[in-house]
């Protein structure tokens, strides 16, 4: 069973910083399409990010274009998703996903159905 297991979460000021990582213990993460979503209470699953399991192809959310970078590090079996200039409206918890792309299609995935592993989430609290 493969589980992603998010980390980096927790509580910054408008316009800081954070990183968070998602780790696909005990699988090799070369043929995982990983992606990023968000979720606040009374909401919609949120796509934030997604990268493909191979070429590097990338996604981002109208909002949060310009703001965040999603990264993979296969030798390392972790995604990164690095948060810059965070805003009120980035609170949420977010969640890891891995989908599994045995024919390393180059693809991403942008909805939430479309991914077979979930991780627990991580909460991101942006304040004044």
């Amino acid at each position: 069973q493969v589980q992603p297991v998010e980390s980096g979460g927790g509580l910054v000021q408008i316009g800081g910083s954070l990183r968070l990582s998602c780790s696909l213990s005990g699988f090799t993460l070369d043929y995982y399409a990983i992606g990023w979503f968000r979720q606040v209470p009374g909401k919609e699953r949120e796509g934030v990010s997604c990268i493909s399991a191979s070429k590097d192809n990338t996604y981002y959310a109208d909002s949060v274009k310009g703001r965040f970078a999603i990264s993979r590090d296969n030798v390392k079996r972790t995604v990164h998703l690095e948060m810059n200039n965070l805003k009120p409206e980035d609170t949420a918890v977010y969640y890891c996903a891995a989908k599994n792309d045995p024919f390393n299609s180059g693809k991403y995935y942008q909805r939430p159905e479309e991914y077979d592993f979930w991780g627990q989430g991580t909460q991101v609290t942006v304040s004044s």
